[in-house]
């Protein structure tokens, strides 16, 4: 594991803390914070020894006040013991809820317009599609897999240390052809109904804007009429790619076992599974599932479809 992925894992950074926290949280519940108790008790006896012997002499002392301060001062916990014991259960918790609940993330750019903008904050269900070890994101518990129509944050199968999302297309087994910018789905066309027009505020043009029946699962696509069904120059070589037709109208993908095929809905601006290849499941974080902010639009709260 090279340096540039552990810093692009979060989820490694967050257990890192966590362990050395905790280690150093249980090392001082368990043995440190007896051995200044140790200490002090020691420390206290020889103190009330000397007490004892200046009040035999007929010397008073302020026995009460510099007995406390004493105590005090070697029972204290060190600076970095403290901070540990504070910060141990605040990581252990984040790091629970981010690895097995639900994730956090923020939309950066415009492959999923209009179903998702730029700057959208975002949950993502962890356990939807089963439970994983942390940090290896290895599955050791099957609940759900990915269906079509699903909006799913993976791993980049090209680096590793970029969270992706798209929609899910193409399940193991599904043959998906593309073609003058329509899809099918083991032989059976794709419906689409023709909506207004949609304001790309980055661009400052109008797409082509449609409801998409992804068998069953309907939601808005955009087209950009002036680009060209598939950039035939942007399609890099990718595992199983032999699974791969492809022509200047467009191409055919047989999904293979244990992956999926994504596409961004924002078809004329995305780059997924058509120019990289599938996603392995081995690769998935987890199911989008709702927007609950967006700093740029205060409006934008509620389901993703």
């Amino acid at each position: 594991m090279n340096l540039q992925l552990i810093l692009g894992n979060f989820a490694l950074i967050l257990f890192v803390l966590m362990v050395v926290t905790g280690v150093i949280w249980f090392l001082d519940v368990f043995y440190l914070a007896k051995q200044r108790r140790l200490a002090a008790d020691r420390a206290l006896a020889e103190f009330d020894g000397r007490n004892a012997k200046l009040t035999a002499d007929g010397i008073k002392v302020d026995r009460a006040a510099n007995r406390n301060a004493i105590e005090h001062a070697l029972l204290r916990q060190p600076t970095w013991i403290e901070y540990s014991g504070s910060f141990f259960p605040v990581i252990a918790l984040v790091f629970f809820l981010r690895s097995f609940l639900y994730e956090p993330f923020k939309i950066p750019s415009s492959s999923m317009v209009p179903t998702l903008l730029v700057g959208d904050l975002i949950l993502v269900n962890k356990y939807t599609y089963g439970i994983r070890l942390p940090v290896l994101n290895k599955k050791i518990i099957e609940i759900n897999n990915p269906q079509r129509g699903d909006v799913m944050v993976f791993k980049y199968p090209k680096d590793m240390t970029q969270d992706y999302i798209k929609r899910v297309i193409g399940v193991p087994g599904d043959k998906i052809t593309y073609e003058n910018k329509r899809l099918t789905v083991n032989g059976k066309a794709v419906s689409y109904a023709p909506m207004d027009d949609y304001l790309d505020d980055e661009h400052l043009v109008y797409n082509k804007q449609y409801q998409e029946n992804l068998t069953g699962v309907s939601h808005r696509i955009l087209n950009n009429e002036q680009a060209p069904t598939l950039n035939l120059a942007d399609v890099k070589h990718f595992p199983h790619d032999d699974a791969c037709t492809y022509n200047y109208d467009g191409f055919t993908c047989v999904v293979p076992e244990g992956n999926y095929f994504m596409m961004g809905d924002n078809r004329d601006n995305s780059a997924d599974s058509r120019y990289w290849g599938f996603v392995p499941d081995k690769n998935i974080v987890g199911k989008a599932f709702f927007v609950w902010m967006n700093l740029s639009n205060l409006r934008r709260i509620g389901g993703i479809h």
